[in-house]
């Protein structure tokens, strides 16, 4: 079938030889579907194309959801200038500043999440990087909620160096967070203080370390759905398997403040192309669904299986209890293994 073109921003690539469904049985058989196959979905009927992406999604993952929480764990004045973070010491945004949190309050936080279900914690920090003295602080907390909680842990600390990276590991963190953002191309136009192969380096150093990483981005933020496939097929390359989608929470102060919030079948479709292009990921729910009308449950139907519960850095969330209700009602259940 000859491929379409709409008001989308996707240029015309030529003639698809499958179909949605045909495209569907080879992601979910383990084939690579390719950019110019992920375009062409991308602009396919949204209905059929969030249930191939579900049928992927049970065919290669079964119904098991996993839960994290994160705690912002140092908080503001972050030198860089990424257009889109409240955190940004670039601009006014009356977001709170703090450094690094104590270490009781870390852990009754994980004990928290624990106890409501999350089966993976993370200690976010604000900033490029940390110091080796602020990773030393930060592993005694990482050392006392393995052995006090027994909650899976996952760090996002940005762009540390190795020897930092095996702190981490030495202290039981077995998951390293760091997200790319967006494509490669659509980067300089979001943050010019670091690099995209900064980026890309620091992943390399974490999975080096012996790290799970987990990687995605934000969509809403001017990008096209090419630059969103762009970022996927890094991922894919990348080999990551746990992908953050969030969706832009424009925040008043930034640059990217006055953007208008996605709409929902946009997230829908974006996520629909991810399980195409990423069949085995845990694609994962994350900061901005709170302007879902429906707090994210129709994205459910579109090859989700992972969510970010609780608070964000620097707005709220949605609850756990809220959560794990939605998860039981739509036939899923938690995946609480490491």
């Amino acid at each position: 079938m000859d491929c379409e073109t709409d008001d989308s921003g996707i240029e015309k690539k030529g003639a698809c030889s499958m179909t949605v469904q045909e495209l569907g049985e080879k992601a979910a058989q383990g084939g690579a579907v390719s950019k110019e196959e992920a375009l062409f979905l991308a602009r396919a009927g949204l209905k059929e194309l969030c249930r191939t992406a579900n049928e992927i999604r049970k065919t290669v993952c079964g119904d098991a959801f996993d839960l994290c929480s994160i705690i912002n764990g140092k908080s503001g004045k972050c030198p860089e200038d990424c257009k889109f973070c409240a955190q940004s010491g670039h601009y006014q945004t009356g977001a709170e500043f703090y450094g690094l949190l104590e270490e009781g309050e870390i852990l009754a936080a994980a004990q928290k999440n624990r106890d409501g279900g999350a089966g993976r914690f993370s200690i976010v920090t604000s900033g490029k990087r940390l110091t080796d003295e602020e990773v030393g602080k930060l592993c005694k907390v990482y050392r006392r909620i393995k052995k006090e909680c027994g909650i899976s842990l996952c760090a996002s600390h940005g762009l540390l160096t190795r020897r930092q990276f095996g702190m981490l590991r030495d202290a039981g963190v077995s998951r390293y967070h760091n997200n790319l953002e967006t494509s490669r191309g659509y980067f300089p136009r979001i943050c010019t203080t670091h690099s995209y192969d900064d980026k890309l380096a620091a992943i390399r150093a974490a999975q080096a370390a012996g790290f799970e990483v987990c990687s995605g981005g934000i969509i809403g933020m001017g990008e096209s759905m090419e630059d969103r496939i762009d970022m996927a097929l890094t991922l894919r390359k990348l080999g990551i398997r746990s992908v953050p989608l969030n969706i832009l929470n424009p925040v008043k102060g930034t640059p990217l403040g006055g953007r208008a919030v996605l709409r929902e079948g946009e997230a829908e479709r974006t996520a629909t192309v991810f399980r195409f292009l990423l069949p085995d990921a845990q694609i994962r729910l994350a900061g901005g669904r709170i302007n879902l009308t429906d707090r994210g449950r129709r994205m459910l139907g579109a090859g989700i299986n992972a969510a970010i519960t609780g608070d964000m850095l620097t707005t709220a969330g949605i609850t756990m209890e809220s959560d794990r209700k939605m998860l039981r009602e739509c036939g899923f259940r938690m995946d609480m293994r490491e």
